[in-house]
Parts: structure tokens; C-alpha cells; sequence
């Protein structure tokens, strides 16, 4: 049997994250997922930026960037402290 999309290469954005088959096929097996909230002072984005800046895990290996900082950049930050920093100021806006 065949892993779902969103597990294998072809569900995943070349940029980061899921792409529409991706979010479709996740959306088969239960899971709830909205496409993403890439510019604006939406919580969602906030939100997705301060969780993404917590994680473990390289922003580069073997000098290529990894999934992570892919999709830092599509959310627009450069870095984790730079998503923290965005999430910061965008919770502040938002109050």
C-alpha cells in the first residue's frame, strides 16, 4: 500500500511545506489543513512563525537549506530568530 501524498515527495512544495495534493490527501485521512497564510497581520501566521522559530533542527545542511527554513522563507522570514520576531510583532498588532 502506498504512503499518502502529503508523506512523500510528491505532496510536498518544492519551496516548503504541503502543496494543494499534499493538503488534499491529508485532508482524506481526517486532518483539517488551510492553505497558508503567507503575508499579513493574520494570528494564523503568528502563530504558525512562533511554533515553526521552537523547533529543533538545522536551518541548512550540508550547506542546502532544510524543509524548515523553506518554509520560513514562503512565510516570510529568513531565520528562526527572525520568525520569532515576526510572530512577536505580529501578536502585538493584532492586540
Amino acid at each position: 500500500m502506498k504512503t499518502p501524498a502529503w508523506q512523500r515527495k510528491e505532496g510536498k512544495s518544492a519551496t516548503g511545506g504541503l502543496n494543494a495534493k499534499g493538503r488534499a490527501s491529508a485532508k482524506a485521512e481526517g486532518m483539517n489543513l488551510k492553505p497558508p497564510v503567507k503575508s499579513g497581520d493574520n494570528p494564523r501566521r503568528a502563530s504558525f512563525l512562533a511554533r515553526m522559530a521552537g523547533n529543533d533542527g538545522p536551518e541548512r545542511k550540508d550547506g542546502k537549506p532544510t524543509r524548515l527554513l523553506l518554509s520560513l522563507n514562503a512565510w516570510g522570514a529568513s531565520s528562526k530568530a527572525d520568525a520569532k520576531a515576526k510572530a512577536k510583532a505580529i501578536s502585538a498588532r493584532n492586540k
